[in-house]
């Protein structure tokens, strides 16, 4: 067991964990060169097109993504979405998801057996590019409502140190508790949003060194804000389950029908699920980065609708009251 027993109980308490150093900076070269190579494709791309003149290839890791947007936003937000949430599918993605001193905490909180899902994200929080602003929520606004009772784990990991000043993340300790909050569609850049009047008191920012780990359950109410700094807050998350919580593994794109009864879905029915850990057949454990990308890629394509339809916006809320004056 890696983490204390102190350390578990205030996991459970106050819905979030930070654990300094987990990935050192030569673990996570592998995913850097894939996001640089990534980069590079995209930028090889517009000045092909002739929407972009100049590719910045000599800056760093940390400043080359907002010199590109600040020279030139259209072609900056291109880039910026080639890579953002999903969308990056390399192999440093799944070393990153299968880390051992990462799985191994994930595995003190949840059990030895972990499944991990395609829901994770890349963050390159751009200066200046007020849509990588995330406004408040809970993972769980995001999936299926039969899943609220189990727990997924969701662990954001910094690539470059954070602090307010770059757009750390926030959230709001032992909110978990109270369980699933009211949500609305169409917030911020298309989130998910907590209506500003409903979102609880105690926020707390979460400032930490690049390599370590914010643990969150699915019910953490959390949030970032602009990045006033001049470098990239680059960032990733990444979520886990046991196998008792609903997925789609052994499962194809296919069997996603329009009538099938919500119930018996994923909880997150448009994203690939895999093993990480199974302590009792290895076997089953995603490992090979091609197969891991073909995965993605299928249940990408898929475009199975997703469940933040069933919260209603904002506006129509505001219309809804305005009908019962």
């Amino acid at each position: 067991m890696i983490l204390s027993v102190k350390e578990v109980e205030h996991f459970k308490q106050q819905g979030y964990l930070i654990q300094e150093g987990v990935y050192t900076g030569s673990d996570l070269t592998l995913l850097r060169q894939g996001l640089t190579i990534t980069v590079q494709n995209k930028c090889n791309q517009l000045m092909a097109q002739g929407l972009l003149d100049q590719d910045f290839a000599q800056e760093p890791f940390e400043t080359r993504l907002a010199q590109l947007y600040k020279h030139n936003q259209e072609a900056g937000r291109q880039i910026l979405g080639s890579i953002w949430s999903g969308s990056f599918h390399g192999p440093g993605i799944l070393k990153a998801l299968r880390h051992s001193p990462l799985i191994d905490r994930v595995s003190d909180l949840i059990g030895p057996d972990i499944v991990a899902t395609s829901i994770y994200r890349i963050r390159p929080k751009v200066p200046g590019h007020l849509q990588s602003e995330v406004p408040w929520h809970q993972d769980a606004g995001y999936s299926m409502a039969h899943c609220y009772d189990y727990e997924m784990i969701t662990c954001w990991i910094p690539l470059v140190d954070v602090n307010q000043e770059n757009g750390c993340l926030w959230l709001i300790p032992a909110q978990h508790q109270s369980g699933i909050i009211q949500h609305y569609a169409e917030g911020h850049a298309g989130y998910l949003e907590i209506a500003p009047e409903e979102v609880p008191a105690g926020a707390i920012p979460i400032e930490i060194s690049a390599g370590s780990v914010l643990i969150m359950t699915g019910m953490t109410p959390h949030a970032s804000f602009e990045n006033r700094s001049d470098i990239v807050r680059w960032s990733i998350d990444l979520r886990y389950q046991d196998f008792n919580v609903p997925n789609n593994i052994d499962e194809k794109p296919e069997d996603y029908i329009v009538d099938r009864d919500p119930v018996t879905m994923a909880c997150h029915p448009g994203e690939a699920y895999f093993v990480i850990r199974d302590t009792k057949n290895p076997g089953r454990e995603m490992k090979d980065p091609i197969e891991f990308a073909k995965l993605r890629q299928r249940w990408n394509q898929s475009r199975i609708r997703g469940v933040a339809s069933r919260w209603i916006s904002l506006s129509e809320r505001e219309r809804g009251e305005n009908n019962l004056e």
